[in-house]
């Protein structure tokens, strides 16, 4: 199974040998528009900043949602940018466990690289090491020559989640699930059928992700194809990290509840 992690001591390891994999700081969260700001204050030594709205995501509209899949031609564009060449080792990183990494992670999968690994913990398990850091604009690295093509992880739209015959996880917030709040989206709710995981299940108390027999506790009961859905497409790449980590392939349903609320055609359940 290729691995879905890596540990700071790994990391730190792999780059104090000098040959390093390529390092991409993908800090971003609801209601915090400043990730390039804290990666200008501080990041790991040769990391690249990602823009996760305007690098990881076509620009947002009812149709489609708020985090639309770029295509897999601007994605290259971008991965070039960040200086990924072909057949490259990457770790992803943020300060929220890995919520937001793993966008970066699934869709540099998606797109047909297979050493890219999340950093358990991210930035603040690599403050708390005591490991050096960097800080102001770096240059830029030497452009990439990375081919991506995409479809390299599974992918359903809108009307096969409506269809879907297998297990179809709900990786939000339970009370959004259940319909209680809905912060973001026009409707509250779930895709009917769902069944409620929240993302956050997936870590520990550290905000590392929970070791592997916990999470085959947590998962062991699904039967059947997974698919995984969220707000808007992010935070259920998590999911599926965590379903990777214990062997379980999972399908991304990359329009989420953004998209899924936005049609009125489609039918909301508020069950627990």
């Amino acid at each position: 199974m290729t691995a879905v992690l890596i540990s700071v001591d790994e990391l730190a390891d792999a780059v104090a040998g000098g040959n390093g994999p390529v390092l991409l700081d993908v800090r971003w969260a609801l209601g915090d528009p400043d990730g390039h700001a804290h990666y200008l204050d501080a990041h790991i030594p040769g990391a690249v900043f990602v823009d996760l709205e305007m690098e990881l995501a076509d620009p947002p509209s009812p149709e489609a949602g708020r985090h639309p899949l770029p295509s897999s031609a601007d994605l290259q564009v971008s991965a070039r940018r960040w200086g990924i060449r072909q057949g490259a080792s990457v770790v992803v990183y943020d300060s929220t466990g890995g919520m937001a990494a793993a966008r970066a992670w699934w869709l540099l999968r998606w797109g047909g690289l297979t050493d890219v690994r999340i950093l358990d913990g991210g930035f603040p398990a690599w403050v708390a090491t005591g490991h050096p850091l960097q800080s102001g604009t770096q240059p830029p690295p030497a452009e990439g020559d990375v081919e991506l093509s995409g479809g390299a992880m599974p992918v359903i739209d809108i009307d096969a989640a409506a269809q879907w015959t297998g297990v179809l996880l709900d990786a939000r917030a339970g009370e959004r699930f259940r319909g209680e709040q809905e912060p973001i989206d026009p409707r509250a709710g779930h895709i009917p059928g769902a069944v409620s995981m929240p993302t956050a299940g997936n870590l520990d108390s550290s905000g590392r992700f929970a070791k592997v027999d916990v999470l085959r506790d947590r998962f062991g009961a699904l039967d059947g194809p997974v698919a995984v859905y969220c707000g808007s497409g992010v935070t259920a790449a998590h999911e599926i990290a965590a379903l990777a980590v214990i062997g379980v392939d999972a399908a991304l349903y990359a329009g989420s509840w953004s998209q899924w609320s936005n049609d009125p055609s489609r039918e909301v359940a508020t069950d627990a």
